[in-house]
């Protein structure tokens, strides 16, 4: 999983150096010479869908999203296994319907042939981002699912995220 959470990481740096460095020169032509570059907010709307997707992956992966853990952490083995499981499967089911709906949209746009209104470019290039960004949270919900259910048949109670050890 090494590969996959440097990919992760390349991905965001990228789109955000190019997000930025994108804006800024819009910015910049716009108030120094008047030309708005039409095609800059097309590009920095679906980096940005990446960026939300990615980041909510990197996140599950981290242990980086907000919880409520009083029920985790007074609860004995069996609440605990309930507990991981419950959630990864709620969180399996939230993304899986993103992926399912983002290829659909990506399907729907090949079909119809999309275009983007400032660049002429095929929608559907763009919107690859949704289902991407999905899968990469499915495929982390799943290895915390997996990590955490091992902590807690060992008996641990600590989350690598987590700021104190309980």
């Amino acid at each position: 999983m090494k590969v996959l959470d440097y990919l992760e990481e390349i991905i965001l740096f990228i789109a955000f150096a190019a997000m930025t460095v994108i804006t800024f020169l819009n910015v910049v032509s716009r108030n120094l010479a008047g030309i708005s570059i039409s095609f800059t907010e097309e590009i920095t709307i679906n980096l940005l869908v990446l960026i939300t997707f990615l980041g909510a992956a990197v996140g599950v992966r981290k242990y980086a999203h907000l919880g409520f853990t009083l029920l985790f952490d007074k609860g004995n083995k069996a609440i605990r296994l309930f507990i991981v499981f419950f959630t990864g499967m709620m969180g399996f089911i939230l993304f899986g319907i993103l992926f399912w709906y983002g290829v659909e949209m990506v399907q729907f746009q090949i079909k119809m042939d999309q275009k983007t209104p400032a660049l002429g470019m095929p929608q559907w290039i763009l919107s690859l981002a949704l289902p991407f960004g999905a899968f990469m949270c499915v495929v982390r919900t799943v290895q915390v699912v997996i990590e955490e259910a091992k902590n807690v048949s060992r008996g641990e109670k600590t989350v690598e995220g987590d700021d104190q050890t309980v």
